[in-house]
């Protein structure tokens, strides 16, 4: 399985305290140069700096197809960008990753994405997480993740946690 992620699920599972979640459901897990730098060089200091660089089932793989990169770096950021190319030229199984706009663009490429709210859930069917509530609430609280209502009650449901 290739799985290729862009920065958001590695900071926000971070500042939960559950980025081996990653490693735990995925294996290894494949980041762009871009995403690398954003989480560890820009954001150094910043949660998920360090706990990504030492993670030595991170593995940073460079992109070839820059005109694929220029082509939706209008839509968004360099960092998701790369990382939907990376996942097209490594024909990756599962991109992970939090934009909308970034799914889409996935989605219009051929490529299968999840973000951190099925992760998350996914943990939780494998028993690798006790409850996605708290899990959600943490990132609410913690690290500014806006769920909508209509959504984290939806997500329960899928869950199993329905209050």
């Amino acid at each position: 399985m290739i799985v290729v992620s862009d920065a958001s699920p590695l900071i926000n599972l971070v500042i939960i305290g559950h980025l081996n979640v990653l490693q735990q459901l995925y294996g290894r897990v494949i980041v762009p140069q871009a995403v690398y730098d954003e989480v560890v060089i820009k954001g150094a200091g910043q949660p998920g700096a360090m706990e990504v660089a030492q993670a030595d089932w991170i593995d940073i793989k460079p992109i070839t197809n820059r005109p694929l990169v220029t082509s939706i770096e209008g839509e968004l950021d360099k960092g998701e960008s790369e990382a939907i190319v990376l996942a097209v030229e490594l024909k990756a199984t599962l991109l992970l990753i939090d934009d909308q706009k970034g799914r889409v663009v996935a989605n219009r490429l051929g490529v299968n994405s999840i973000g951190l709210l099925g992760v998350l859930i996914k943990a939780k069917h494998e028993g690798m997480v006790t409850a996605v509530a708290s899990l959600m609430d943490e990132l609410r609280s913690k690290a500014g993740f806006w769920i909508a209502d209509d959504l984290y009650y939806h997500i329960l449901q899928v869950a199993g946690e329905e209050q």
